[in-house]
């Protein structure tokens, strides 16, 4: 019944995540305004703001999970904090792609070690070494217990990143923040656009792209979620089979 549940979650998601996507590009490409620097090319801008913001989220709901487990070693609180280590990395690994190609028209370069690069080199690093993490323990418990521990103390990495465009010196843009950061991302070349709908239009293109990337993630969470629970239901049938072999055979 709890699987039923959950594929109608899943396939409500996953349309709810589909229609998001399409109207989000919808946005980006025919409602946003043109910038007046980088021309078509800021576009992506879109697509790395949303993909980096969601990613963040993934990775603290992760950490939520591993709270949740120390609470209480439940099963399901380390399948919610793997699934979106898993997800955080492909949308973090998506920033880190979309942003390179913003960076090469914005400051000439593909990559360049400013602190925040480095520090989000460090984010990515850290959380693939998870999954070595967890392949190197056999018992589910263990591993349940030291993957909760490792996914609260790798989240430094990824609050580093964030401040790290305020507390060092970088060329990176402030893209939130109060008035002298914003003027400090323009400074850098974050946005040139006119005042007033120019900018209003910017701004509710970002809030859509952020949206639907939040619906992509929670799509991806519940099918993750899903494949887990599917693959425990297989093993279970696996020795139950085993069982009555092995019975038969006695």
């Amino acid at each position: 019944m709890e699987l039923t549940r959950l594929n109608r979650t899943v396939r409500n998601l996953n349309w709810a995540a589909f229609i998001a996507l399409i109207i989000a590009l919808g946005f980006v490409f025919f409602f946003a305004p043109v910038e007046r620097t980088m021309g078509n090319v800021q576009r992506i801008f879109y697509f790395h703001v949303g993909s980096a913001w969601v990613g963040a989220v993934a990775f603290f709901v992760a950490l939520l999970g591993g709270v949740f487990y120390l609470r209480q070693p439940d099963r399901k609180w380390d399948t919610v904090s793997l699934a979106s280590v898993e997800i955080g990395l492909v949308f973090l690994s998506m920033a880190i792609a979309a942003g390179s190609i913003w960076g090469r028209p914005a400051w000439n370069t593909w990559w360049t070690w400013t602190p925040r690069l480095t520090l989000v080199t460090i984010a990515w690093l850290t959380y693939a070494a998870y999954f070595m993490l967890r392949g190197a323990i056999e018992d589910e418990e263990r591993r349940g217990r030291f993957a909760a521990v490792y996914t609260i103390a790798a989240f430094v990495t990824i609050i580093m990143s964030y401040l790290s465009v305020r507390i060092l010196r970088d060329i990176h843009p402030t893209v939130f923040g109060g008035t002298l950061e914003s003027a400090q991302g323009a400074a850098e070349g974050l946005q040139d656009f006119a005042p007033g709908l120019e900018s209003a239009r910017m701004g509710i293109t970002l809030t859509v792209c952020v949206i639907a990337f939040s619906l992509l993630y929670a799509a991806w969470l519940a099918n993750r979620i899903r494949l887990q629970q599917m693959m425990e239901e297989a093993n279970r049938l696996k020795m139950r089979v085993a069982t009555r072999l092995q019975g038969g055979h006695e």
